[in-house]
């Protein structure tokens, strides 16, 4: 039997029942993939229709906004829109969590990073193979700019950021 696959908001409340969480996406498809996973868990998650670099939220909305293997699908407009985005619906102190492709680690790890980007495009997936993604953060604004880890995968390097917006 295979376990059924859980989405990252569903992981958050779970280790965090108290939060309110949100979940992100532009296709409804996977929104109502996301809301039947949801339900028959019984968690308390809000679904929303939207596009990254125009959210449907009001300033200062969110203490945390958490990103995964979503940036490296993005054009380097639209990864720079996002981040504003981001910032502007942080609250004063808040953080932004980020795990996306980043700069490989040697020569294997660029070589397999290859295979994401014949699937997913060389253009979007430049901006993470440049190392270009803190540099995009601090950008727009955040005070506070750090990989925090960084991980040799199958498909190339896996990176870990951490952003604040100290204001």
């Amino acid at each position: 039997m295979v376990p059924r696959q859980r989405h990252g908001g569903l992981l958050i409340k779970q280790a965090n029942p108290n939060t309110e969480v949100f979940g992100l996406d532009a296709d409804p498809k996977v929104l109502e993939i996301a809301r039947g996973k949801n339900a028959s868990v019984g968690m308390d998650i809000i679904f929303d229709q939207g596009m990254s670099f125009e959210l449907p939220y009001p300033d200062h909305s969110f203490d945390r906004v958490v990103s995964c293997l979503m940036f490296h699908h993005l054009s380097h407009e639209s990864k720079k829109a996002t981040l504003d985005e981001i910032y502007r619906v942080l609250k004063p102190d808040g953080e932004l969590h980020l795990a996306d492709w980043g700069k490989p680690h040697n020569q294997l790890m660029r070589i397999a990073f290859l295979s994401i980007q014949i699937l997913d495009g060389f253009t979007t997936t430049k901006d993470n193979v440049e190392g270009l993604l803190p540099k995009l953060i601090k950008h727009s604004g955040f005070n506070v700019v750090k990989e925090t880890s960084r991980f040799m995968t199958i498909y190339g390097t896996l990176s870990l950021y951490h952003a604040k917006k100290i204001k």
